[in-house]
């Protein structure tokens, strides 16, 4: 019973070290990002897009294509929060947006920033080109949120919607 945790812990120990190491990736593209201009940093969304269709076209999977591009647009996402709200992704919210972009529940307490951590996998699987969805519960906290983060996507030139209990919400400042 003991080796079975034992090989729990182990292996959380190793997602950890590589989460980690992509986020000294995403950490050391920060400079570059924020000497970007806005209309630079907007351009960032079609570049990447681009960057994704070529890996594609070369054989890449989505999912390497995405994994490829991933410090760079979780580096461009975080500088967006910046310039529009205020708010930089701390390392802790970077390996949290890494935990939902691999599938992984990440706990966070109230007020560690759920909704700022999941603006990175949003934005990055955004760059397919298709809808990416957030769900929740809470019909107040989906609008709240999107409302909140709005700003982040739309300065990258991404929409954002919600779709409430019988209504739906554009984000259209």
């Amino acid at each position: 019973m003991l080796k079975i945790f034992a090989n729990l812990f182990n292996e959380h120990d190793k997602t950890i070290k590589k989460f980690q190491k992509i986020v000294t990736q995403v950490n050391g593209l920060e400079t570059t990002i924020q000497k970007l201009d806005d209309e630079q940093l907007k351009n960032q969304t079609a570049k990447l897009k681009k960057e994704i269709q070529k890996l594609i076209k070369d054989g890449k999977s989505e999912e390497d294509a995405l994994n490829i591009v991933l410090p760079e647009a979780f580096a461009t996402i975080r500088e967006a929060a910046h310039r529009t709200l205020g708010l930089r992704h701390y390392d802790v919210q970077l390996i949290a947006g890494l935990a939902f972009h691999n599938k992984m529940i990440a706990e966070q307490k109230t007020g560690e920033g759920k909704t700022l951590s999941a603006t990175l996998p949003l934005y990055l699987n955004s760059l397919l080109g298709r809808g990416t969805h957030l769900v929740t519960v809470n019909d107040y906290l989906s609008q709240v949120g999107a409302g909140w983060m709005g700003p982040i996507y739309q300065a990258l030139g991404v929409s954002v919607s919600v779709i409430i209990n019988q209504a739906s919400f554009i984000y259209d400042p």
